[in-house]
């Protein structure tokens, strides 16, 4: 059994065009085992200069076809001797690296990266719904009350000695309240989310347009598309 056997999942099996057999796996699983368990490090580019620069509309997914039709192989970058990262995670690393600044750049390749060395999906935040809650309360041995302020004053009249009573002056009080998670917690979330998808997408696009991978086959399974939404179509918060 080679080390690629031992290292990739055990998803069926695709020949490609030297008869040799590669491991089919959906984007996220291919992150997982370039940064998880092959260990490849995320190579970030350099700022070019004018000069030097890409023509515009040019994308990563282009230079990996050009490198190909050239039979040229992925520069690993600070490659060193000894390594044992396989080449398939450093394509997939160098990928990632090559994310356009219209979804994140530099630091959505960090964060891609990162979870996928994690081995995590972005925390959509399953199940939340902002509740109105006290802004703060008050506890002691009778147990927990919610904290109150002074809004305001009023004058009441109470019962007094006389048949006309008495005016009294009494402070309003109110309880300020809070949504606990605020809308914009969980919404934060998952936009977090659909701008990872959405990276994560460019990077399958750019490695099935690449034709680069030797031992990986990457499929056009994603993760899914707004997973707060339920079955019926509609989501407990938007």
């Amino acid at each position: 059994m080679s080390r690629m056997d031992r290292r990739l999942p055990r998803t069926p099996a695709q020949g490609n065009a030297r008869g040799r057999a590669k491991r089919a796996m959906s984007v996220q699983q291919a992150l997982e085992w370039a940064f998880r368990v092959e260990k490849a490090r995320l190579e970030l580019p350099e700022r070019s200069k004018p000069e030097h620069a890409h023509p515009s509309g040019v994308g990563l997914e282009y230079v990996l076809i050009q490198r190909a039709a050239l039979g040229c192989k992925v520069d690993g970058g600070r490659y060193k001797i000894g390594d044992d990262t396989h080449p398939d995670a450093e394509v997939i690393a160098a990928t990632v690296a090559g994310l356009p600044e219209s979804l994140g750049g530099k630091r959505m390749a960090i964060r891609v990266a990162e979870l996928a060395r994690a081995g995590l999906t972005p925390d959509w935040m399953p199940g939340a719904v902002p509740r109105c809650v006290p802004v703060d309360v008050r506890r002691n041995k009778h147990g927990e009350r919610a904290k109150t302020v002074v809004v305001g004053t009023a004058r009441i009249r109470v019962r007094g000695p006389t048949p006309r009573g008495r005016w009294k002056t009494v402070e309003i009080l109110a309880c300020p309240v809070t949504f606990s998670p605020h809308p914009e917690q969980i919404a934060s979330a998952r936009k977090d989310y659909d701008e990872w998808r959405q990276a994560l997408g460019w990077v399958r696009d750019g490695l099935i347009a690449g034709g680069m991978l030797r031992e990986v086959e990457v499929t056009g399974v994603m993760p899914k598309a707004r997973p707060w939404v339920s079955a019926s179509g509609r989501s407990g918060f938007e």
